[in-house]
């Protein structure tokens, strides 16, 4: 499967969830910047924000004490946060998807016979590796993957192209705010939220991923809001 979603297009996103499935209830927007004027003109709610970002040796020497640290002090993670680690070369964009959608799939609208709602609910009772093994043989999904980046025009990397941009996926699930990486073993919980502040809180974690990397300048983020 190849990763599509690298363009950061609206309109691509907007297919890739059409053909899944799902109702445009809400809609992928751009955030064109993190000072608040910027932000309050992201229509609210937001549920979901991706962020896309470049793995550096800066971010990966991070993600490494990150996870080590966590490993040894613990943390707070709901039973009903849905995640699923990333076994297929890059697909991070289908991950945080995934990930931003089934974490809100009670908000959603979803088509009677949406092959994202089969995949959501034939996973549920699955682990991260187990649902990561899953999506590897579900045919729909990668068919819709294919078709949308058709439609968007987009030329993609093949699925053994080295890619140093990544997606993950913040949501707010049960008032805490998780970060969602499919290269990760677990959820990050980054600490309490609410529906009102989250596109706030959101940006202040997306804040932090680009003071490690002051240098670098490819940083988007994508707000899932209602339409």
């Amino acid at each position: 499967m190849f990763d599509y979603l690298l363009s950061v297009t609206r309109n691509l996103l907007f297919q890739f969830l059409k053909q899944l499935g799902i109702h445009p209830d809400w809609q992928f927007v751009d955030v064109y910047g993190m000072e608040p004027e910027l932000l309050s003109m992201v229509p609210r709610p937001v549920c979901a924000v991706l962020l896309l970002f470049p793995i550096t040796e800066k971010y990966e020497t991070f993600r490494t004490e990150e996870e080590e640290r966590i490993k040894a002090k613990g943390q707070d993670v709901k039973s009903s946060v849905y995640f699923m680690k990333q076994t297929i070369n890059n697909a991070c964009g289908t991950i945080g998807l995934i990930h931003a959608i089934a974490n809100n799939r009670e908000k959603m609208n979803f088509e009677t016979n949406s092959s994202l709602k089969k995949f959501l609910e034939d996973s549920l009772s699955m682990t991260p590796e187990e649902r990561a093994k899953y999506l590897e043989t579900y045919e729909a999904i990668r068919v819709t993957h294919e078709s949308s980046a058709h439609e968007g025009q987009t030329e993609a990397p093949s699925i053994d192209e080295k890619v140093d941009l990544h997606f993950i996926a913040l949501v707010n699930v049960g008032g805490h705010l998780y970060e969602l990486d499919g290269r990760k073993p677990f959820p990050i919980n980054h600490g309490e939220t609410s529906d009102d502040s989250f596109l706030e809180d959101a940006i202040e974690v997306c804040k932090k991923f680009m003071e490690r990397d002051p240098e670098e300048l490819r940083f988007n983020a994508i707000a899932l809001s209602a339409a």
